[in-house]
């Protein structure tokens, strides 16, 4: 059939076509008679998939290229945006011009009119695609005989319709799954049954499950799975050993987080005779557990990552493995993927080594531990380790010469403060703050960087199928919209030849360090900058200002990692020479999985964001009338977001900025008073009040105070 449908569209798409009717077609094409009602059929099916378009004197002519998928993203006012796949601008979609879509759904729109200078390209749906999802999770909202379904997620574009014998035994505002059963047409709701009761949205937890519901994620593993990880057992199959170099008798150590239990990297650092330093990387040795194919496997590539909702963890890998044999846990034998390094007194990797290993990590360490240790501040802990002083301090200096190196090069140092939120016993939120780091969290951020790049350098030059971590240069456009903003500080990143340069960047950031302008302008870069994700082809990565990068370092709770441990553990066992027909198989695998851990990454930080959000507006829900300082760190056509000190952002909508229209000035981002001409714009500090928090909405009200 698909063969028949090229045919057609090769035909239509000659210069010497002109529109005909079938029959035409058909003679000119050679149909025989009795092949005549499937070629009909054939052109149905090109003219409902948007390929072919018939006029009213029913003569068929192919559709130009103002015909596109995407993705709708829709507004709660109706109107929204479709999001075409490699393209930076979105087109607009009117309410009128959006066919019920909902928000997510995949659909086909025309080209209405096309972008100029005033205004974004306008478009129309056609066609609805694939609805994006079966399920919803909302509030139910009850009557006698009929309820509805409010969603949790405002911009969907319907409520959904419950009919009597569809309520189930929920009770009127109960958090609820609903699984649709017709999708809303010429402007009727929705209608679903509600096939899942969460509970009260007040209840502990109830809001985190319904986050796990609403993105549909696999919250816990098939009993298969468990079993198979758990055939692997808490202690390391001896028989391996002598493929493995052994390294049991070295210092080692892990830092991290004194929560984390999957702890799949390890270090030492000691001073080389030459007075070089060599920088020994020791990570999880995953894929000799998870093996291609292997139920554990398949699972882990649906999850594709780890997602971190505050106290709640959905692992990529069942905790048998993540915490138990996978884990470098101190004081256990433990097989691994190691990357050893010399690297020279400025810095640069003169030299790695990759090899399978087997460690026994001798302490586990935690950040602020270590961060005593270097400072000198706690007697206490100094005695405690006090044989290892000499270690730390050891990859304390060579942390420090890879940090100015890569500053050098233009390494972006974003110091974007993260958000710390404390909660109590039931999971609701007691504090929210800044979470502090260390030099300490430096040392690992640096080795782990130094190992990526030595990894990915060294299979790209064997033109090896691989895995990339991407963050290709910002677009042109948008930095040349950042500099009039930065003007206003004096500040201005260059150009050279419609090309950015991470130095030029890096050279802005440490003029701002410690400024009171920092936080905002750091946040605005951040913006400007494209998203990095994994791609099979290496093209270097921005923020790192790194020629090859790859993520080689977290394979419990990533699987790109995991997948690159496969193809580096097949490199070395048939010690570098790899057939054609592996090296064409996992070319092709290395661009599937890159695809779709990319996709799984955006849901997986959508998700985290979205549970920070909820209990960032659970903990204001009582600070209402409350009044704060804040900084002005977004202006939009709706209103202005506040940023306070604890990280909590609020929008302060135009109605609430007292009695005084303004206009927003797109091209310089701020709000300009029509009577006063009193200004709004991005670092400005305000007063502000709460006036609302809404935890279902995830979305916080400010108001100004004068």
């Amino acid at each position: 059939m698909e063969e028949k449908q090229d045919i057609i569209l090769k035909f239509m798409k000659d210069e010497d076509y002109t529109p005909m009717k079938a029959k035409e077609m058909a003679i000119i094409l050679g149909v025989p008679k009795k092949e005549y009602n499937q070629f009909l059929e054939i052109l149905k099916e090109l003219e409902e998939n948007y390929k072919v378009v018939k006029n009213r004197k029913n003569r068929y002519r192919i559709i130009e290229e103002n015909f596109q998928e995407g993705i709708y993203r829709k507004n709660q006012k109706g109107f929204g945006f479709v999001k075409i796949e490699n393209e930076e601008d979105e087109i607009y979609i009117s309410k009128e011009n959006s066919l019920d879509a909902l928000n997510g759904d995949k659909v086909l729109i025309e080209i209405i009119e096309e972008k100029n200078k005033i205004k974004s390209a306008e478009g129309k749906i056609k066609k609805i695609i694939k609805h994006e999802r079966e399920t919803i999770v909302g509030t139910f909202q009850k009557n006698d005989n009929f309820g509805f379904v409010v969603p949790d997620d405002r911009s969907l574009g319907t409520d959904i319709f419950i009919s009597k014998n569809n309520f189930g035994k929920a009770r009127n505002g109960h958090k609820v799954l609903v699984q649709i059963t017709k999708y809303p047409e010429k402007g009727k709701n929705a209608e679903g049954k509600i096939i899942e009761i969460l509970g009260n949205p007040n209840q502990a937890g109830v809001d985190m499950l319904s986050l796990i519901k609403e993105y549909n994620l696999p919250s816990t593993f098939p009993e298969q799975v468990v079993e198979e990880a758990k055939k692997y057992g808490d202690k390391i199959d001896e028989k391996d050993i002598k493929n493995r170099i052994d390294c049991r008798e070295h210092t080692i150590f892990t830092i991290d987080g004194e929560d984390a239990k999957d702890l799949d990297d390890a270090i030492r650092v000691t001073k080389l005779e030459n007075g070089n330093y060599k920088l020994d990387v020791h990570i999880a040795d995953v894929s000799y557990y998870v093996r291609e194919g292997s139920l554990l496997d398949q699972e882990a590539q649906i999850r594709g990552t780890s997602i971190y909702m505050l106290s709640r963890v959905i692992p990529m890998l069942p905790r048998e493995l993540s915490n138990g044999i996978c884990s470098l846990n101190a004081g256990e034998d433990r097989y691994t993927l190691s990357c050893s390094m010399e690297i020279n007194a400025q810095g640069k990797t003169i030299g790695a080594e990759v090899y399978k290993g087997i460690i026994n990590v001798r302490e586990r360490m935690n950040y602020h531990d270590v961060q005593k240790i270097l400072d000198k501040s706690d007697e206490q802990v100094l005695k405690k380790y006090e044989k290892y002083i000499k270690d730390f301090e050891l990859m304390a200096e060579l942390a420090t010469i890879l940090k100015n190196r890569r500053l050098e090069q233009g390494y972006l140092n974003l110091d974007i403060p993260e958000s710390k939120i404390e909660l109590d016993k039931d999971g609701f939120a007691i504090n929210v703050g800044k979470y502090e780091t260390s030099f300490s969290n430096e040392i690992i951020e640096q080795f782990m960087l130094s190992a990526n790049e030595a990894i990915a350098e060294k299979f790209y030059w064997l033109e090896a199928p691989f895995i990339y971590r991407v963050h290709e240069d910002p677009d042109i456009d948008k930095v040349n919209d950042l500099n009039k903003f930065l003007f206003n500080y004096g500040l201005k990143i260059k150009t050279a030849n419609e090309k950015v340069y991470p130095t030029e960047v890096s050279k802005i950031l440490q003029e701002i360090k410690g400024k009171e302008e920092e936080k905002v302008i750091s946040t605005l870069i951040l913006r400007t900058l494209k998203l990095a994700k994994y791609e099979a082809e290496n093209k270097g990565h921005f923020g790192i200002a790194s020629k090859y990068y790859c993520h080689f370092t977290s394979p419990i709770r990533r699987y790109p990692d995991l997948f690159i441990h496969r193809i580096i553990s097949k490199y070395l066992e048939e010690n570098y020479v790899v057939d054609d027909e592996f090296i064409e198989e996992y070319k092709e695998k290395a661009e599937q999985r890159a695809a779709s851990s990319s996709e799984r990454e955006k849901v997986a930080t959508k998700v985290e964001r979205d549970s920070e959000d909820l209990k960032k507006a659970e903990f204001m829900q009582d600070k209402i009338g409350e009044e704060y300082e804040g900084i002005v760190s977004s202006v939009t056509q709706f209103g202005i977001f506040v940023e306070l000190e604890n990280t909590v952002e609020g929008l302060i909508r135009f109605e609430n900025l007292g009695n005084e229209y303004f206009i927003y000035d797109e091209e310089r981002k701020r709000l300009i008073g029509e009577r006063t001409n009193k200004t709004y714009k991005i670092g400005d500090k305000v007063k502000i009040k709460v006036i609302s928090a809404n935890k279902i909405l995830r979305q916080i009200d400010f108001e100004t105070v004068t």
